[in-house]
């Protein structure tokens, strides 16, 4: 126990210092995942790049599961929840690419980063952790900030813009349900079967999609370019998944959590760099809004959380 009455587990300063550099390379990189993606969607329906980062991640788990043999922890008997968790994880991802079919790579991230606000609404509903008046103000707060980037999206896109709130709350769900099965899971074992389920459900999708002309779920044969691209999401994405698993294990998520906000800076200079896209003031008055708001929840989880969250679990989707 430490002076709180945490159970959470002590963190050498070593640990704590190589656990902030995991993430924050791991943010670093995550845009490059959206911008690969981004490129992709040009020509290829979005399903089919959610397929693509599916099989890398798949591929880069086993290997992983090999080495430290935990085969035997790849259990069949969870399959239905984790076949759950790859289908709500999919429905974010299909909807955050097609986003980035028509909207900036920054404009998108920031607004999907209502997600603590959304998990935060959700936790207390479902697995009734107290929250007090003033976290709910700022998520209400924090809603503001993402509608002053909304509005003019929606107004060049339409109700596309929306999208990254379908994410944020598919995501918000996706974590309740990992809270529960990290407690009992490694973490290697649960990427492998998410990504297992998730390649099997794009497959249906894109299955279904074939021939009906549909610009999200009808397939087509990528090019040499468009593979180049769908390789770049895979690996981009299997590598920012590594570091990030291993700055979980070597720092607490508190700790570690207000580094993921830096990703919407590293996102708006790799699209400013590869797009020529810079969010205009009152964008940026939304992501200020949105950073600021999402800190003070995580300052206040920090402090009055009810329940402690396992430091070592599988990690969140990054978009």
């Amino acid at each position: 126990m430490n002076a709180t009455g945490s159970s959470l587990p002590r963190f050498r300063q070593s640990e704590l210092t190589f656990g902030l550099l995991m993430m924050f390379l791991s943010v670093i990189l995550s845009p490059i995942i959206d911008i690969f993606a981004k490129l992709a969607a040009t020509t290829i329906p979005p399903a089919e790049v959610t397929a693509a980062r599916f099989i890398f991640q798949s591929l880069f788990a086993l290997p992983m599961m090999a080495l430290r043999g935990q085969w035997g922890l790849w259990s069949l008997r969870r399959s239905g929840v984790h076949a759950i968790r790859a289908a709500v994880l999919t429905l974010s991802m299909v909807s955050f690419v097609t986003t980035l079919q028509v909207m900036e790579v920054a404009d998108a991230i920031a607004i999907f980063f209502v997600e603590p606000m959304i998990l935060t609404i959700l936790s207390s509903i479902f697995l009734k952790e107290t929250i007090g008046w003033r976290r709910y103000t700022a998520c209400a707060v924090g809603f503001f900030g993402a509608m002053l980037i909304i509005q003019p999206s929606f107004a060049e896109v339409g109700f596309v813009a929306l999208l990254p709130v379908v994410t944020a709350l598919c995501i918000a769900v996706y974590v309740m349900i990992t809270r529960v099965v990290s407690y009992s899971e490694d973490a290697w074992p649960m990427q492998f079967q998410t990504g297992i389920w998730g390649t099997l459900i794009c497959l249906i999708l894109l299955a279904i999609g074939k021939g009906t002309g549909s610009s999200i779920i009808d397939p087509v044969v990528p090019d040499g370019t468009a593979m180049l691209h769908l390789l770049g999401v895979g690996v981009s994405a299997a590598v920012a998944g590594v570091l990030t698993i291993y700055a979980y294990r070597s720092a607490p998520a508190s700790t570690l959590a207000p580094l993921q906000y830096f990703e919407i800076v590293s996102a708006t200079i790799f699209g400013w760099l590869v797009f020529g896209n810079f969010p205009d003031l009152i964008k940026w008055v939304g992501i200020f809004i949105i950073i600021a708001s999402g800190l003070y929840i995580l300052w206040r989880e920090r402090r009055f959380a009810s329940k402690p969250v396992s430091d070592t679990s599988e990690v969140t989707f990054t978009p």
